[in-house]
């Protein structure tokens, strides 16, 4: 069974950090390019940022560049998301999503498998 499971999240102060992790079983992550989006209570679900097979680029939107970074081990089967000067705003359910059609896109159509997303709040 084809299955994405998003761990890392939880309650941080502003300023914080946390590192979120996007783990596969049943399908080995490498041929795809692996995105993290994000939904806040009420909004639609953005996202965030992209990582190619290889790891060789990496996309990021104006919100959270500088600030996030996604890398990935391919032995591990298992994506990361660090996150550092938290804001209130970054407050929202993190989703990581494989694309089967080759290169990133921040469009949430273009995703073919979702995780079940884990909870962050930033708030003091």
């Amino acid at each position: 069974q084809l299955q994405l499971v998003e761990s890392g999240g939880g309650l941080v102060q502003p300023g914080g950090s946390l590192r979120l992790s996007c783990a596969a079983s049943g399908f080995t992550l490498n041929p795809y390019a692996i995105g993290w989006f994000r939904q806040a209570p009420g909004k639609e679900r953005e996202g965030t940022s992209c990582i190619s097979n290889n790891g060789g680029t990496t996309n990021y939107a104006n919100s959270v560049q500088g600030r996030f970074t996604t890398t990935r081990d391919n032995a591990k089967n298992t994506v990361y998301l660090q996150m550092n000067s938290l804001k209130p705003e970054d407050t929202g359910v993190y989703y990581c999503a494989v694309r089967r059609v080759y290169g990133c896109s921040g469009s949430v159509t273009s995703y073919d498998y979702w995780g079940q997303g884990t909870q962050v709040t930033v708030s003091s």
